[in-house]
Order: structure tokens, then sequence, then C-alpha cells
């Protein structure tokens, strides 16, 4: 079946292309969506559309033998990308070269687990082209970056991925530093004497709270009145209701040596900014704002802001990444980078939080290709209604804040008529389809 839909991705591509060409899209912007499209249909997110498709042309086109051996079972999906992704240096004839020479539907990597396939495809692309082989690594040196992803219990994952020599460098200077504590009698672990001072020096400040805005959304009922409702963090996710009344009242679990904490409830001093927000003293290495944010108690939709602006003003930012969290693209949980006019403003758009999405840069760009329409739809939460070149609709919700019903009333869903018409045609044709056949 994996084979089966590569084959159909590469078909569709093609397709598109023509309906595209003959639309006069320009020869440069051809296949623009295609794989927004594939990852939709298949409920991945957009940067994982884009892999399987590459995955597909390559097999398709230029790699016949591991195409034949994923549709027989002898290589699985995964061990197909890396067969494709080893080789994906080479050109097309020294690619096709490597297959034939690796031939995985002859056996030839049976048993073979998936380090050692790895290692056969390098050795088989640098013997036909260490040129490239070697361009290749010194070009992955300028990907290296720096990624965030939540983990569980309101920890993170923070990944950096570096050069040899740096990541060695910078492993062994944290050991150094907490293997010299250690010696000196510091209590911790040595893997905390080493994540305390990565976040120490990188912050420049104890526990890593500099002048930094970190966002914590909660009902009223979680703050004043200790209720258990979660509370969300944007960017990170959902946090325990005492733990995030704990961080905002300044007794959240901080690193040693930060000075201790100040006893729990301290009272907000209001008016000290404008606008009804309100700060309080906490931990004295924050500075606690608190802004209210009105949501319809029904249903859990943020209350409407609207501006004659052009470009979303800041607060009208803030409100919708508030609620939209990640990018609004169905399956895409990639930062929010734009504020998109969901109906654009040559349209006739309003900048208002109902015609106000938050979008990764990708999707952004995927919703202006030719075909793409976006509309915002009715409903208990703000909703907008996707439409693809090929006519297909999918729709997007924004996630329930804290205290909003999780899931809206059937009647109040999207799309809930349309299936409920679908149902009944369905039901009528098999009334049909029993009557006895008329005289």
């Amino acid at each position: 079946m994996a084979a089966r839909q590569a084959r159909l991705a590469v078909a569709f591509e093609l397709q598109q292309r023509r309906e595209q060409a003959d639309a006069g899209v320009p020869t440069d912007q051809l296949g623009a969506g295609v794989a927004a499209q594939i990852a939709l249909a298949r409920l991945e997110s957009p940067a994982k559309g884009g892999r399987l498709l590459g995955l597909a042309r390559a097999l398709v086109t230029e790699m016949p033998h591991t195409l034949a051996a994923l549709e027989t079972g002898q290589l699985n999906e995964w061990r197909a990308t890396l067969l494709v992704r080893e080789t994906a240096c080479l050109s097309a004839a020294d690619r096709a070269t490597v297959d034939d020479e690796l031939a995985p539907d002859t056996g030839t990597l049976s048993g073979v687990g998936d380090r050692a396939l790895v290692a056969a495809a390098q050795a088989a692309a640098y013997r036909r082209d260490p040129r490239s082989v070697t361009e290749r690594a010194a070009h992955a040196a300028t990907a290296r970056h720096v990624s965030f992803r939540p983990a569980p219990d309101t920890m993170c994952y923070l990944t950096a991925l570096l050069p040899v020599a740096q990541g060695v460098a910078v492993q062994a200077a944290l050991a150094r530093s907490a293997d010299t504590l250690r010696a000196a009698g510091d209590p911790r672990s040595r893997g905390q004497l080493m994540a305390d001072p990565l976040v120490e020096r990188t912050t420049g400040a104890p526990g890593g709270i500099t002048g930094i805005e970190l966002q914590v959304i909660m009902t009223d009922r979680t703050l004043f009145q200790g209720d258990s409702e979660p509370a969300r963090i944007p960017g990170y996710g959902i946090v325990p209701a005492a733990w995030a009344r704990a961080l905002i009242g300044g007794t959240a679990p901080a690193p040693p040596g930060d000075g201790g904490s100040p006893e729990p409830g301290s009272p907000p001093n209001p008016g000290d900014e404008p606008g009804g927000a309100a700060r309080t003293p906490g931990h004295p290495a924050f500075g606690v704002w608190l802004r209210r944010l009105y949501t319809h108690p029904g249903t859990g939709d943020l209350v409407a802001m609207d501006s004659r602006a052009r470009i979303f003003p800041a607060g009208l930012r803030r409100f919708i990444q508030a609620r939209d969290d990640t990018c609004r693209t169905p399956y895409c949980d990639a930062p929010i980078r734009h504020l998109d006019h969901i109906v654009p403003r040559h349209g006739g758009g309003s900048t208002s939080q109902s015609n106000g999405a938050g979008l990764c840069e990708a999707c952004n760009y995927t919703k202006e290709a030719p075909g793409w329409t976006a509309i915002p739809r009715p409903g208990p939460r703000h909703t907008i209604e996707l439409t693809t070149p090929t006519g297909h609709t999918y729709h997007s919700t924004a996630p329930p804040l804290p205290g909003a019903p999780l899931r809206p009333s059937a009647a109040d869903q999207p799309g809930s008529r349309r299936r409920r018409q679908i149902r009944h045609q369905a039901k009528t044709r098999r009334r049909a389809r029993s009557l006895p056949p008329a005289a």
C-alpha cells in the first residue's frame, strides 16, 4: 500500500502540473501546493507531505528496485526512506546505479539492520560520486539550528544540531564543569549539573529567568479559586493548574541558589499597567502581569476585536496568537510565523480576529497558490474552511482554551449539516435499491 501511495502521489503531481500549466501558471511555480494537498489527504503535516512526495518521486522515477522491494514487503516505508535519503546527493543516473547495485528486491539487504543499511547506501554512493558526498557533508554545517518541543510533566526538549566538533566541545565543557562541582560536594546529579550551567551560560542569569515574556493562559477560576482546569503556555502546551498558580505566585520549583521564594498568595497591584492589567510581585525573578481575555461562557470563543488597520496591531496579533496557539492548517503543529487575512484584503477581508489566522510561513505561501481558498465559517469556536484545488474541503477549528468545552455539540460542528445530507442521500439510495422493480 505504501508503494501504491507513492505511485499515486507521482501521478497526482503530474496531473496537477498539467492543469496548472493549462491555467497559465508560470513554469517556475508549477507544482506549488501539491505536497500540501498530499499532506491533507494523508492526515499529515505539510512538512511531512513534502517529504512523502520527495520519497515518491525518487522511488518511482529513479529507484525501481527499492520500489519493487517496498511493493513485495521486503522493505518498509522507513527503510525505503533511508535508502532515498542517503542517495539524495547523487545524480539520477548514479542513484539508479546504486539502486541496481544494492537491489533490495533480490534480498541483498535481508536481515540487515537500519544502521548497516545506511552504511551500505553511503558506501555505494561514495564509490559512485565521492565529490558530491564530500560537498554534502560540508554543506550540512549550514543546517545547524536549535529546536524546542514539549516533554511530559512541564519539561521540554531543547535540541541543538551542530557540527560534530562543536557538539563534542559543548559536551566536554559541560561534563568538565559538572565533574568539578561534584568534586566540590554539590549534591545535584551529574545530569543536573550539566543542564543548569547550560541554561545559566546561555541566558546569563541563574535559573534562566531574564527579561522575556512567558504567557500563561488560564481561567479566573483556576487562578483565584483553586480550580483544577489546566492552563496553557503558548509554544509549549497544557500545564497543570497548581503548577501554573505556583509559577505566577512565585512558588514554582526553582534551581538551587536562586535565593528561594516568597510566601504564596501575594495580592496583585491593580492599575500598574494601562488597560486593566495588574502586576504582582511574586518571585523576585519574575514580573507578573495579568491581562484579561474574555471568552463566551458557552463556547469558550474569544470575544471579537476589530481594527481598520491593514496590518494586525500588536494587541490583536497577541490575541490571535493566544487563540490559535500553532499554525491553523490541519495537522500542522508548526509555530505561528505569519498573521494572515483569511479573506485577503484585496478581496474585501477585514483586519479582525474573525478574519485573522496564525499560520506558519510555508502554509501561508501555500494558501496563496492558485486554486486554494479559505473562508471563515460559523461555529462554536473560530473555524476556517480550507478548499484545495481538487475541491476537497477541510475545517480547522481553534483549539479549546482553558475552561472551554472540549467537544462542541454535534449540531454546531462545521460540516455536520453536510454529513447529515450525505447520510440521508445514502439512506435514500439503499431504500430505492430495496424496492421491487417497476411493472
